[in-house]
C-alpha cells in the first residue's frame, strides 16, 4: 500500500474518530481525548529522552492524568477550576522527585517534564472546557473547531502547493509558504461563515475570530512542533498513525490554539 492511501484511510479513520465520539456525548469525547493525550505525552517524553535528559515518566504520567481529569470532569460541574489548586503541590512533588532519581542534568529532567503537561496535557483538557457552553456540553463548538482547524491545515497545504513561492518560515519549515498561508485563512475564513449559519449559537463575528484565531495559532503550532523535531534532529514524531507520523505531528495545530480560543470563548462568548 502507497503512502498516500495509507494517509488517506488514517486520515478517515482519525477524522471519524473524533466526530463520532464528539456526537456520541461529553464522556466518550473526555475518554478519547484522554488517551490521545496520555499517548501524546508518552511520544514527547520518548522524543526528548537522550543519555542526558531524562523526564519523569511515571511521575509525568500520573500529574498529567491527573490534571487532565480535574480540568475536563469541572467543565460540566458547578466547582469549574475551583480543584485546580491541587495541581500546584503535583507539580512540586516532580521536583521533590528528582531528589531521589540520581539522575544526570535534573533540572533538565523537571523542565521537560512538567513542560510535557503543560504543552499537551492542559489544552487537550481544555477542549472540554470549550465544550461547556453556558454550563451544558455544546458539541457544536466542538464540531466548528475541528472543522476550523482542518480546514486551515487542509487549504493551505492545497494553496501552498499550487501557488507557494514565498516562504513563511524557511529556517525552520522550507515547505510552508505565504501563499499557502494567506489562502488556507480566507477559506477557514468561509468555513466560519458557514459555520455561524448552521451552529448559530455563536454569531458570525465571533465564529470569524475564532477562524483567526486558528489560522495564527494553528501554524504556529505546527512551527513549534517543527522546532522541536528539528533541535531533536528527528522527522516525524513518531509512526503509529500511518502515514501521518505521530500524535505530537497531528495534534500540533491543537496544543497552541486551544488555550487561545478557549480564552477567547470564556470572556467574549460564555460572558
Amino acid at each position: 500500500m502507497n503512502n498516500f492511501r495509507k494517509r488517506i484511510i488514517t486520515g478517515t479513520i482519525f477524522i471519524a474518530a473524533i466526530l463520532g465520539s464528539i456526537w456520541w456525548g461529553p464522556l466518550s469525547f473526555q475518554v478519547l481525548f484522554f488517551i490521545a493525550a496520555l499517548c501524546s505525552l508518552q511520544e514527547f517524553y520518548k522524543l526528548v529522552k537522550s543519555d542526558k535528559l531524562k523526564p519523569n515518566f511515571v511521575l509525568g504520567f500520573l500529574i498529567g492524568a491527573i490534571s487532565y481529569l480535574l480540568i475536563s470532569i469541572s467543565a460540566f460541574t458547578d466547582e469549574h477550576l475551583n480543584k485546580l489548586v491541587l495541581l500546584a503541590p503535583l507539580i512540586m512533588l516532580i521536583f521533590i522527585a528528582e531528589l531521589y532519581r540520581k539522575k544526570e542534568n535534573p533540572f533538565g529532567n523537571i523542565g521537560y517534564t512538567i513542560l510535557g503537561i503543560f504543552y499537551i496535557i492542559i489544552p487537550f483538557a481544555l477542549l472540554s472546557q470549550m465544550a461547556a457552553h453556558q454550563g451544558n456540553y455544546d458539541r457544536g463548538i466542538l464540531f466548528g473547531y475541528f472543522f476550523l482547524v482542518w480546514s486551515s491545515d487542509s487549504f493551505a497545504y492545497v494553496f501552498g502547493n499550487l501557488f507557494g513561492k514565498h516562504k513563511l518560515f524557511e529556517r525552520i519549515s522550507p515547505k510552508k509558504s505565504w501563499e499557502g498561508v494567506i489562502g488556507g485563512g480566507i477559506s477557514t475564513l468561509g468555513i466560519a461563515y458557514l459555520l455561524s449559519i448552521y451552529q448559530p449559537q455563536i454569531g458570525l463575528t465571533d465564529w470569524l475570530m475564532l477562524a483567526i484565531i486558528i489560522v495564527i495559532t494553528g501554524i504556529l503550532g505546527d512551527l513549534i512542533e517543527s522546532l522541536l523535531k528539528r533541535s531533536l534532529g528527528v522527522k516525524d514524531s513518531g509512526t503509529i498513525l500511518p502515514g501521518h507520523g505521530g500524535f505530537l505531528d497531528r495534534f500540533d495545530a491543537l496544543f497552541l490554539s486551544v488555550p487561545f480560543v478557549w480564552a477567547y470563548i470564556s470572556y467574549f462568548v460564555n460572558n
